[in-house]
């Protein structure tokens, strides 16, 4: 029973000993997360981002809609055929190995484009991580903060510790807005990104 209560009492001692220096350590919480959705340069992306996604959409959506017509003429024309009988129609077996290899195609372009959204955000945010890491040594040095932690690595901090107001405001200045050019791939997905 005494090594149970030494047990319970040790973290207590612990924190009571550890208290005096942890108070002396001024610790700060900054989360990214929500400095880059509320600053300006950060919702200015996100709404270029949208804009771009929904053009891939609808170029997608554009190339997709030929085979998808030629995919229900094609069930439609063999619903009631048996798999010999239509390997037996070589018109139709040209028609399935053409929409085959226009299918292949759209893949590799669908996924060229998944990678031009990935790679327009990266470009677009790299002026905006570049930007934080000035804004942070300055509100770090004025506030005289020891200890920064990302809010993701926490479970919990008081409010009071958070600099992300502090960081937004002085982002806002500094970098109200920024270029977010959507990168181009070649059609195969290969190769160098284009402006």
């Amino acid at each position: 029973m005494k090594l149970l209560k030494t047990l319970l009492l040790l973290p207590v001692l612990v924190a009571g000993i550890a208290a005096p220096a942890m108070a002396q350590t001024n610790i700060a919480v900054l989360n990214e997360e929500r400095v880059l959705r509320e600053s300006a340069a950060g919702l200015h992306i996100a709404a270029r981002m949208q804009v771009i996604a929904q053009e891939i959409d609808s170029e997608l959506q554009a190339m997709g809609q030929p085979m998808q017509q030629e995919t229900e003429r094609l069930n439609a024309e063999t619903a009631s055929m048996t798999p010999q009988a239509i390997q037996d129609r070589p018109d139709l077996m040209s028609r399935i190995t053409t929409l085959n290899q226009q299918a292949q195609q759209f893949e590799v372009v669908r996924r060229a484009r998944q990678q031009e959204i990935v790679q327009t955000e990266r470009q677009a945010m790299r002026p905006v991580y570049e930007a934080l890491g000035p804004i942070l040594e300055e509100v770090v040095a004025a506030q005289g903060i020891e200890i920064l932690v990302d809010r993701s690595n926490l479970v919990f901090a008081a409010p009071e510790l958070d600099i992300s107001g502090d960081v937004i405001a002085l982002l806002n200045q500094r970098l109200p807005t920024v270029p977010v050019t959507r990168v181009r791939l070649p059609q195969d997905g290969a190769g160098q990104p284009q402006q």
